[in-house]
């Protein structure tokens, strides 16, 4: 569900920048860093959405790839915690991957009710 309303959002988003890139096709003067020039609106619209969506995956994928290292770094700590916990006798109360797959709500029973 939440993945549709982010298509849903995205192709509003789409054409709501579609028509009003379309309506602004008057040339204009942009002021670069170092010359001007003329250019259609319609281009620097488009141009600068454009730039506005790469730089918010890149962003988006450098976060990413931290989060990874991290659950990495993360995974192999619990895997060393397990092998401490083994060679000592110890053994857990609970596997964590049962408990990802169980859904516990406060005050409520996992258990089938007969």
């Amino acid at each position: 569900m939440k993945a549709q309303t982010y298509v849903i959002l995205a192709i509003l988003f789409v054409i709501i920048v579609a028509v009003f890139a379309v309506t602004n096709v008057e040339p204009v003067e942009v002021n670069y860093l170092f010359w001007s020039g003329k250019s259609p609106l319609i281009l620097i619209i488009l141009f600068s959405v454009l730039m506005g969506g790469i730089i918010t995956a890149a962003s988006g994928m450098v976060k990413m790839y931290k989060m990874q290292k991290e659950l990495k770094m993360y995974k192999n700590e619990n895997n060393e915690m397990r092998k401490i916990l083994k060679k000592n006798g110890l053994k857990l109360k609970e596997n964590l991957s049962d408990t990802r797959n169980k859904k516990v709500t406060a005050g409520t029973s996992n258990k089938k009710k007969k």
